[in-house]
């Protein structure tokens, strides 16, 4: 079994990571102290190829139909099977990776492992864009949009853009969806629907209720109009 998480950067990804860790997955080598797979240049290098091929249309609306029908390049290939050797070589029965910048490449990492368990992972976007994170300016990445020198306004739309890929992405054969905020206040249930997913136990571990709903305190804008949609359709009140 092969599993990874889509997550953008700060929705809390470490936890499921920690999870799995603890469940007896292995999740590759080395790992952060956010549970991700290090070092990430690699995939770094393969989600700016990718950015390459994504046509900004404005008004926050990306063209993926190149990266969703046309051929994968080679170079991305190549910079990713770098990045996950050790997992790709692992003879582990159950192994996985977690690193945010997955997301940005999700519509090839789902064609070109349609057998993996994909765990989605959500959180409010108010919360998941009050720090900082190295997906927060787009152009790193070789993905146009309307640049601002607001950096809260950056990270905002870097939440809209990835969850815009997942969106446009076909569902994979597997594919489950959690909010950070129920494996905070709902652990052992949301434990008991990922088990339910991926046939075995899962370890619990610390979570910190203080973590859920951070922005209602935090100094500056927190909301967009552009959330609104994705926040109806992931259960968040506005």
């Amino acid at each position: 079994m092969l599993i990874t998480i889509i997550g953008r950067g700060h929705s809390g990804t470490r936890s499921i990571s920690h999870t799995l860790s603890a469940s007896g997955v292995y999740m590759g080598e080395p790992l952060n102290k956010s549970g991700d797979l290090i070092p990430p240049e690699d995939m770094y290098e393969a989600a700016r190829i990718f950015g390459s091929y994504v046509e900004y249309k404005g008004n926050f609306e990306w063209d993926f139909s190149k990266v969703l029908t046309g051929p994968i390049d080679p170079a991305f290939k190549r910079h990713l099977e770098l990045f996950l050797h050790t997992v790709l070589d692992s003879k582990a029965p159950c192994k996985g990776w977690k690193i945010p910048e997955t997301t940005l490449v999700y519509p090839w990492i789902a064609r070109m492992f349609p057998e993996i368990y994909y765990i989605y992972w959500v959180r409010d976007p108010r919360d998941c864009i009050l720090n900082g994170h190295v997906t927060d300016d787009l152009a790193d990445f070789n993905v146009k949009y309307d640049h601002t020198d607001d950096i809260r306004e950056r990270r905002a739309i870097s939440w809209k853009y990835q969850r815009e890929i997942v969106k446009a992405t076909p569902r994979p054969t597997f594919w489950h969806v959690t909010r950070f905020e129920d494996m905070v206040l709902r652990q052992d249930e949301t434990l008991a629907e990922l088990k339910k997913y991926l046939g075995f136990d899962l370890a619990k571990i610390e979570m910190r209720p203080d973590s859920v709903g951070r922005w209602k305190t935090a100094e500056g804008k927190v909301m967009y109009d552009f959330f609104k949609e994705d926040m109806d359709e992931c259960g968040y009140e506005y």
